[in-house]
């Protein structure tokens, strides 16, 4: 390794934004455009967050990259850029506290009727009749995709008196296997999406699926839009057997006019999972650990794509 490396962050004062580099860390802004003259020299790579599809295709132009650390969990928009050689880390548990966070808001909106009550303030409109709302308690959740942020979600709703089903591709102590989802689907009120978007699970939430959920159930998706089968969805909303929070979609950004805007019982958040305030601080902790591991001659961690370094 040489004497100073070179990274590219997406953060116009990455010192003050990541409390101080590791020595022999030499850092250069980089959010989009045009690239800067030293691509040739950068190690160390950093794509902005959420941002255009050039941020990551400006890897192929880095002819001495090693690492890629993305700011996001998912990480299957990189894989096609990726070059031999270069190690792909994921932001596995940065998003946890606010992905996790939404998930609860978009069940207890949903549940309490809250987009009703605003567009009912917005009329000035007191219902004579306002109904009974649906209550979190004693309710099922089922949560499809239990890692890191499962983990984090099952510790939020553990003051909900409801009961957590777990589910994840591979069955481990207290988890049950994908394979078992048409048995456990229809014992769920509440069904929370947090897979990845691989080969698997694009399209797993389609009418078969959706046809197993209990009357009523609500599915909340804050994975990826790709997971469900959007076609299904819209036809199984239109039947008004059950209800949908989405925080992704397919496709995304939703155009104006898409039948998913008007069909019944959904409530659409346009991709805010992991913007929250919770995010920085841990985006922050967790590059600077890197670069300290990285120039230090340490492990990696989170890596998903790639020779380990």
């Amino acid at each position: 390794m040489a004497d100073s490396v070179n990274t590219w962050l997406p953060w116009e004062d990455p010192r003050a934004f990541l409390g101080g580099l590791p020595e022999r860390v030499e850092a250069t802004y980089y959010g989009g455009g045009e690239l800067p003259a030293e691509a040739d020299q950068v190690e160390f790579y950093v794509p902005s967050y959420m941002g255009s599809s050039q941020v990551v295709e400006a890897i192929r132009e880095m002819p001495n990259l090693k690492v890629v650390q993305t700011q996001t969990a998912g990480f299957e928009n990189v894989l096609p850029h990726l070059p031999d050689g270069v190690t792909l880390c994921n932001a596995r548990g940065v998003h946890d506290a606010s992905t996790a966070e939404l998930a609860v808001g978009l069940i207890l909106a949903s549940y309490r009727r809250i987009p009703t009550a605003v567009t009912n303030q917005q009329q000035g409109i007191w219902p004579a009749e306002a109904g009974i709302d649906d209550s979190l308690a004693d309710r099922t959740v089922l949560i499809l995709g239990y890692g890191s942020i499962g983990e984090a979600l099952e510790r939020r709703l553990a003051g909900f008196e409801c009961e957590i089903i777990r589910v994840a591709r591979r069955p481990r102590d207290g988890v049950h296997p994908i394979a078992e989802l048409p048995e456990l689907l229809p014992r769920a009120d509440v069904v929370v999406l947090l897979t990845p978007a691989t080969a698997e699970t694009k399209g797993l939430v389609d009418a078969e699926f959706l046809g197993r959920m209990k009357d009523g159930a609500l599915l909340v998706n804050v994975a990826r839009g790709v997971v469900v089968n959007t076609d299904d969805l819209v036809a199984a909303l239109n039947t008004q057997r059950i209800r949908a929070a989405l925080d992704v979609t397919d496709p995304e950004p939703l155009p104006e006019g898409h039948p998913l805007w008007s069909a019944p019982n959904v409530l659409i958040i346009p991709h805010r999972g992991g913007a929250s305030t919770a995010f920085p601080p841990r985006v922050a902790r967790l590059v600077k650990a890197q670069l300290d591991r990285y120039v230090n001659n340490e492990p990696l961690i989170n890596v998903v794509a790639g020779p380990p370094r």
